[in-house]
Order: structure tokens, then sequence, then C-alpha cells
């Protein structure tokens, strides 16, 4: 009997050799569910092998944690000690990190958590090469900084299979899709937009996950990819981006192609750096700091003066509700109103709820029950 990732490469064969238009669009949506079910299993599988090792359970911290992934021997603990000060263990071989180190970055006013990971390897996300431990520990990022170096640029895409592979979505936003499983009537579709997808499809590909009676709710424009997504219900959102190290190994004008060549390919245009040198680290760490989507609030207690010294770092978007659950959860409960000056308000004082979103440098003060 053929194995999990020979079934799963002869019918993405078969996708690949099948033309796409709407009298296939039934049956290649089957076959991508097909393909997502086994490959689903085989990664669950290899998530509930052997327990985790050692230093493998790290508790979040900070304003933001930051995940440094990359093929062995990247870089990535010379990065990360360059960044944080933390002594992670360096060496000009493979594998030099066996665990998760955790540092503390601190920039901009934002305390950032960086976490160095065993390299990656093709194969990581079905258990390969610790691939359990550490796609676990991705998983759990608010930003990924995918790393290379000069002399694996080419090769950055294998880390983005795995991490697909591993039902991790890089910089895409989580479609809007609704599946609500019912007793009976077959399926019942709904779409508010424009939706690429049609009833037959969306039959065919539930009834690869054995969902003969469903209510489907799609919001906007999807495809079947995100839809198989949002069946399985097991898809992660992160944002990431690319940098690209040990630049000072080589000359200029390589520098310049590598740059082109990841831009073209990918998008988006990488950090180049020396983690040996510490060049472009500066530059790196701003980076970091603004895919974490981060914003300065200035909190104003009633009656008082604005801290304009240490402002509240928090993520986007920012409500009033989400810098009261992070300032004490009893704010939440006796909330009365808020004040904000800034942007986000047509007046300065202006009286505002607990759902009103903040903007960078607003200042705000909450007035709570006694």
């Amino acid at each position: 009997m053929s194995s999990i990732e020979e079934q799963i490469r002869e019918i993405e064969d078969e996708i690949k050799n099948t033309k796409y238009n709407k009298a296939t669009s039934h049956h290649i949506g089957r076959l991508k569910a097909k393909v997502a079910r086994l490959r689903d299993d085989a990664v669950t599988r290899a998530m509930a092998s052997s327990g985790g090792g050692e230093g493998y359970n790290v508790k979040k911290s900070g304003d933001g944690t930051v995940v440094l992934v990359g093929f062995p021997s990247v870089g990535k603990s010379t990065l990360l000690n360059k960044l944080t000060g933390t002594e992670s263990e360096t060496a000009g071989y493979a594998f030099t990190t066996v665990s998760v180190i955790p540092g503390a970055m601190e920039h901009k006013g934002a305390n950032i958590q960086i976490l160095d990971i065993p390299g990656l390897i093709a194969g990581a996300a079905m258990g390969k090469g610790r691939g359990k431990e550490v796609i676990a520990v991705v998983r759990g990022a608010d930003l990924i900084l995918l790393l290379g170096d000069v002399y694996n640029e080419k090769h950055v895409n294998v880390l983005i299979k795995e991490l697909y592979d591993a039902g991790i979505r890089l910089n895409k936003e989580k479609p809007d899709i609704t599946i609500k499983k019912t007793s009976s009537g077959g399926i019942r579709f709904n779409s508010v937009g424009n939706s690429d997808l049609d009833l037959g499809e969306i039959r065919a590909i539930l009834a690869e996950n054995k969902i003969m009676n469903a209510d489907v709710l799609v919001r906007g424009s999807v495809d079947q990819d995100d839809f198989i997504d949002a069946m399985f219900g097991n898809r992660v959102y992160i944002p990431a981006f690319f940098s690209i190290n040990k630049i000072d190994l080589v000359d200029a004008e390589t520098r310049k192609e590598i740059d082109a060549d990841v831009t073209e390919r990918f998008g988006l245009p990488p950090v180049m750096i020396s983690a040996h040198s510490g060049y472009n680290v500066e530059e790196l760490k701003d980076s970091i700091y603004d895919n974490l989507g981060f914003i300065r609030i200035y909190l104003k207690p009633v009656g008082g003066k604005a801290d304009m010294e240490e402002p509240l770092i928090i993520r986007e978007p920012a409500t009033v509700e989400s810098v009261c659950n992070k300032l004490h959860r009893d704010f939440v409960e006796k909330f009365r109103y808020a004040k904000v000056w800034g942007d986000s308000v047509k007046h300065d004082a202006q009286r505002v709820g607990l759902p009103h979103e903040l903007c960078d440098g607003d200042i705000l003060t909450v007035v709570t029950r006694a």
C-alpha cells in the first residue's frame, strides 16, 4: 500500500494534469479536499506522537512574540544574540539549537519576545527533524521571521511549503466562511458579495469530508483552497516577512540579485543583514516592530496629565476594550466610559465606549465605577 506522502504526490500530479474549467472544477475541488485531509491526518498523527523535548513549552510574554524560522545553520542563534543579548549557543554546524531559546528585545517602547527554534527541514510538517515540536511553537507566534542566507535563499519556498502543510497561512486574512453542520436538508449555500465558488464545488469539497448536510455562508471573494481551510477549521493566519543573512560574505552585485530574486518570487523585499557584524540589525528591529502592527496609546488619569514618556504598546486593531483588558480585567467590568484625544475621534476629549478603535498616538482616559 502506498504511503501517505506517495498518495498525496499522486493526487497532486492529477490536479496539475487536469485543466481547470467549470466542467472540471468540482472534480479538482474534491481532489484538493482529499489532499488536505490526507495531509491533515498525517500532521495530526505527527503532532500526537512521542512527547516534546525539553524547552519546547515556552510561555508567551511581552507585547508580541516573534519566531525565527529558517534552515539549520542560517544564523538564527547568532541573530537572537544580536537582537536580545540572549546567549543562544552558536557554532559552524547544523542543529546547534536543539530546543527553543527565548529572548526579549526592547524596541521603541515595546517588549518583544524572540524565539530561536531548531532549523526546519523538508518533511518537518510530517514530524521529521523535531518538526512536531517546532511547528507547534510556530503556530503560536504573532509574527514569523523567515530567515535565509546568501547560500540558500532560493530554497526559502521549502520553508513556506512546510508551514503551509502544517496549516500555517502567511500574510493572509482569515476568510469569512461559516459552515454549520445540520441533521438534514443537504447543503444550503448563501454568499454575500462575489464568490468564486458554486454550490456544486462546495458539495464536492464537503462530501470528501463526509459532510452531507450543512448551512454555508461565504462573505467576500474566496476560492477552493480558502473553503477547504475553513472546512478543517484548524488553520492559523500569521504575518511574516523575509530576512537574508550573511550578506557580508558576498559582493554588492550578488546582494542586488538576491534582493531582486526574493522580491520577485514572494512579493516582499527582504531585509538584508549580517547577524555576525550587526549590519542592518537596527533596520531589522524596525521591521519586526512594524510587522507586529504596534501602536502607542498614552494614558491620562482622570484629572491628571497624560504620561507622554511611556506609552502603552498594543497591537492593531486596538479598541478601548483591548486596552482595558491589558491594563486589568476590572477595567472592563467596571467601565463607564472613556475619553480620547487624537486621530480616532472627531474632537478632543470625545466620549467613547469599549468598541471604539484607537489610532497610534491617541491619549486615553478610562472612567470606571467606584
